[in-house]
């Protein structure tokens, strides 16, 4: 099982630095929602005013479905940000879809999966980013309570931390993505936006981020 060639890996990862999608500052951090204190922050909702990128990403997606010989006949994404993409995607190869919401609904059916969704249907799930994992993990539950069978998650970018890793092993669902850090930080390398001590800075987060966010102040 692959993820993307290192062409579109380096494409992607261009596009996000490009649109400012994904901002580099390891002298001015950021706070995630986590508590803790990251140089790096992904916002791929930018995608979305940039066809040409999110074409891009729609066309990436389908090969790594084609790629990794996914079973696919419906296309599911997550609250709210890989909503848009996995509609692109499934407009492109022309298959039904169904996103998760976060929480049931609170009136109506109740329902927490929105759309078509059949028991028995092979799904890829489309995520935008994937940080911890945890709020990628958590959509597959109730796809798996719903007799959806989830073949994979797709993902635009991930930090590529390790407790992530952990939990889609936990869940035993594959990810694949179309970029990731070490690729976005070459690039930003090979493109001169960061001297050499925020290159030191940033390649020190990714191997200890928890100790990293520790040293200033964070979880």
């Amino acid at each position: 099982m692959d993820n993307p060639d290192p062409t579109l890996r380096s494409q992607i990862a261009q596009d996000l630095l490009r649109i400012g999608a994904v901002s580099l500052t390891p002298l001015h951090p950021f706070t995630w929602a986590s508590g803790r204190i990251s140089p790096v922050y992904c916002d791929n909702r930018l995608t979305l005013g940039y066809p040409d990128v999110r074409m891009r990403i729609a066309k990436g997606f389908e090969s790594l479905i084609h790629q990794n010989a996914l079973k696919c006949s419906l296309v599911v994404g997550t609250a709210t940000a890989g909503i848009p993409h996995a509609a692109w995607l499934a407009d492109r190869m022309n298959l039904p879809m169904a996103y998760v919401r976060s929480a049931p609904k609170g009136h109506g059916k109740g329902n927490q999966i929105e759309g078509f969704a059949p028991a028995g249907a092979d799904a890829v799930v489309i995520e935008d980013l994937v940080s911890t994992g945890m709020s990628s993990t958590a959509v597959l539950k109730p796809l798996e309570i719903g007799g959806i069978n989830v073949h994979a998650v797709l993902a635009i970018f991930t930090y590529g931390l390790e407790i992530a890793q952990k939990a889609f092993l936990e869940a035993k669902t594959p990810l694949f993505t179309l970029s990731d850090f070490p690729t976005l930080l070459t690039e930003a390398k090979n493109s001169g936006l960061l001297s050499k001590a925020e290159v030191a800075s940033l390649e020190s987060w990714y191997q200890d981020p928890e100790g990293w966010s520790k040293e200033r102040g964070g979880q």
